[in-house]
């Protein structure tokens, strides 16, 4: 059995009700379910936040099922589709089949106990994060770091798709946000709230850059109120609207952007920087 992740992956699962108990059982401490009726209510979620993979009973792939799992796969191709059978019917390899065709890759056999470790271990398995496409390059401009420069960077970077506020981010680091804003100044680094406005665009646009997601889709993945504060936000910073973001500012260039302008021309300082608590770096 894999070691529970700290942050468990988020599953949407479309199960006849006699399977929910079970996955519920074998997913305990590995994986976080969200229940759905439908795979189109499966889909639904994705699209309003953060999901890791679908986990579909092949007793729900009937109707409409095929067809939409299909369109998703195309449009969300970073997002896993797993199949599960619980129990052997005849037409199940044409069902088999048939779901294949529509891009899902995964089929979890779970008529014998080892196909419930199987489960375990293919929905388990930490989430590849969005979180490390920028953190990485961050880590390596600016080489080695006091540990709690290092744990600044990994929390922003981590917890920005949910952190609108720099009082949030301090509360997450332990930090009263006043000694917090005072010590970047006094190292004449940039305001941990530019950092944080900054590292939310590029996961903004990590987002647009993933998969079929609307405005509105990112928007609420990153807490915002609605479409139209996101849309405020980037007038004032960029001075252009979402959509233009979207087409003019795809992930690679704004985690370049962010490098360039807020990372590098600080290595020195970052380097020797405790912005944390006394013994904390």
């Amino acid at each position: 059995m894999p070691v529970p992740p700290s942050n468990p992956p988020t599953v949407a699962a479309v199960l006849d009700p006699a399977e929910r108990s079970r996955v519920d059982a074998a997913g305990s401490g590995c994986f976080s379910l969200l229940h759905r009726e439908s795979v189109r209510d499966a889909i639904r979620v994705v699209r309003e936040r953060p999901v890791d993979a679908i986990l579909v009973s092949l007793r729900r792939c009937a109707g409409e099922a095929p067809a939409l799992l299909e369109q998703f796969s195309r449009a969300f191709p970073s997002i896993p589709t797993v199949a599960l059978v619980t129990q052997r019917e005849p037409g199940d390899a044409e069902a088999l089949l048939r779901l294949g065709a529509t891009g899902v890759r995964q089929v979890i056999d779970a008529t014998d106990p080892s196909g419930w470790r199987r489960l375990r271990e293919v929905l388990g398995a930490p989430p590849a994060e969005r979180s490390l496409a920028v953190l990485v390059p961050v880590l390596e401009a600016l080489g080695p770091l006091p540990p709690g420069s290092r744990r600044f960077w990994e929390e922003l970077v981590r917890s920005a798709p949910q952190t609108t506020t720099v009082r949030r981010l301090a509360r997450r680091l332990a930090i009263t946000p006043s000694t917090f804003v005072s010590r970047f100044v006094r190292a004449g680094l940039p305001s941990p709230k530019d950092h944080l406005v900054a590292v939310r665009l590029c996961h903004a646009a990590r987002l647009f850059d993933e998969g079929d997601l609307t405005v509105a889709d990112v928007a609420y993945r990153l807490d915002y109120a609605s479409p139209q504060s996101f849309g405020r936000h980037l007038r004032v910073v960029l001075g252009i609207t979402p959509s233009e973001f979207r087409s003019r500012f795809p992930f690679c260039v704004v985690l370049d952007r962010f490098l360039d302008r807020m990372v590098r021309p600080h290595v020195e300082v970052w380097r020797t920087f405790k912005p944390l608590a006394p013994g904390k770096g």
